[in-house]
């Protein structure tokens, strides 16, 4: 007889929102957790909706959780100061000291621990230290992962950037694949990992699934969304089962697998189902030539789809200028310049046009809106990436 927990993921977007409501809706009864993932870089009007839906649809027997990324259990280097570091040690031949036989790091913190008091002291000054308790945001992730701009067959790596330097640098691993080479030599050149999906997601959900005993999830994943989802329901079907630390046997139940985006709408207007309103901001596509409303809830600042038309990042440019500035100029449109300066051999073309200077941010639509078809549509940066299922395959 099971004595866990079933839950819910929620993430404030129009599938999960219908799944929970189904479940309430057929099963009023029952007692059952709701987990809603706060990344810190939700949509503002879809971690307002999350929250208010949070209150009303709560009761006795339906318990709301909000969980956050985790805190740093421990001061560490910010990635400039990782790689002045990483040169200081090449300088001064001890390089040696924190790599393995075949030239790989050891560690981070091996890295990290090689800092004498007087760079630690530089490096405060210069605001170069993640501090103890801080939480893990987006920008941690940016700096010592990568930034989120390209799919799954470009995310193979977790290992921290610095880490990913020094085993392009000093490995003397070799592969006769000509896709792994190609890969290497893509990490050569742009900073880019999904590893922030893991840390600001799936981590804290999983935590808080740990502590409430939970042993069924039910999540709103349909198969028509991605070929990677299609493959998973044809051969797992709405239930499969795998494992967790804290659940020998751990079940994952995907009851809107054979639901399609008009099935999803269908419902919301027969039942009247609320939705966030990201849902009903409009933007331009096509030059200006054909107005869409936004399709997928999912992060701000995230670009893996960024080789497909209407893509995520090209509708927040314009449904959220501001907050698409700011991504922008922290750091993502250095590395998109990169990106197309690699596949370009080094000829910055239009998207340095698209990206320079204020008035090109304001233009509505502009060449960026469209880049990633013309630089990133490959074997190797080109794919369907979807975070939830990697999410799967890694708990499988």
């Amino acid at each position: 007889m099971r004595r866990g927990m079933a839950a819910v993921a929620f993430s404030g977007g129009k599938d999960s929102t219908v799944l929970w409501d189904l479940i309430r809706r057929y099963f009023p009864d029952e007692a059952y957790a709701v987990i809603f993932g706060n990344t810190g870089v939700e949509f503002p009007e879809s971690l307002k909706f999350a929250r208010k839906l949070g209150r009303e649809w709560s009761s006795d027997k339906v318990q709301f959780y909000e969980v956050l990324p985790a805190r740093l259990e421990e001061d560490g280097l910010k990635y400039e100061a990782q790689k002045e570091v990483l040169e200081w040690l090449v300088e001064t031949d001890q390089i040696g000291k924190i790599l393995k036989a075949d030239g790989k790091l050891k560690s981070t913190a091996a890295l990290e621990r090689m800092a004498t008091p007087e760079m630690m002291e530089d490096f405060k000054e210069r605001d170069l230290i993640w501090k103890k308790g801080q939480r893990k945001s987006y920008w941690w992730c940016a700096d010592q992962y990568g930034f989120p701009i390209l799919g799954k067959a470009a995310s193979k790596l977790t290992a921290r950037r610095i880490n990913i330097d020094c085993f392009l640098r000093f490995s003397k691993s070799e592969t006769a694949k000509e896709e792994t080479r190609a890969y290497y030599e893509l990490l050569r050149h742009v900073k880019t990992s999904n590893h922030c999906c893991s840390v600001l997601k799936k981590e804290p959900s999983e935590a808080k699934q740990a502590e409430l005993g939970v042993d069924v999830v039910f999540k709103g994943l349909m198969a028509s969304e991605s070929h990677m989802r299609l493959m998973s329901f044809a051969t797992r079907g709405y239930i499969y089962e795998s494992s967790r630390p804290h659940a020998e046997k751990f079940y994952h139940i995907s009851p809107l697998g054979i639901w399609t985006d008009e099935d999803i709408w269908e419902y919301i207007r027969t039942f009247d189902v609320p939705y966030s309103p990201l849902y009903d901001m409009e933007y331009l596509a096509d030059y200006g030539k054909r107005r869409c409303k936004v399709k997928r809830n999912g992060c701000v600042g995230c670009a893996t789809d960024i080789a497909f038309e209407d893509n995520h990042f090209a509708a927040f440019r314009q449904t959220h200028p501001r907050l698409w500035e700011y991504y922008m100029r922290k750091g993502m449109a250095d590395q998109l310049l990169s990106l197309e300066k690699f596949k370009s051999n080094g000829v910055p073309n239009f998207l340095y046009m698209a990206l320079s200077g204020d008035s090109a941010i304001d233009r509505k639509p502009c060449a960026f809106d469209d880049i990633g078809k013309y630089i990133v549509a490959d074997q190797i940066t080109f794919s369907d990436y979807d975070s939830e299922f990697i999410e799967e395959e890694q708990n499988a």
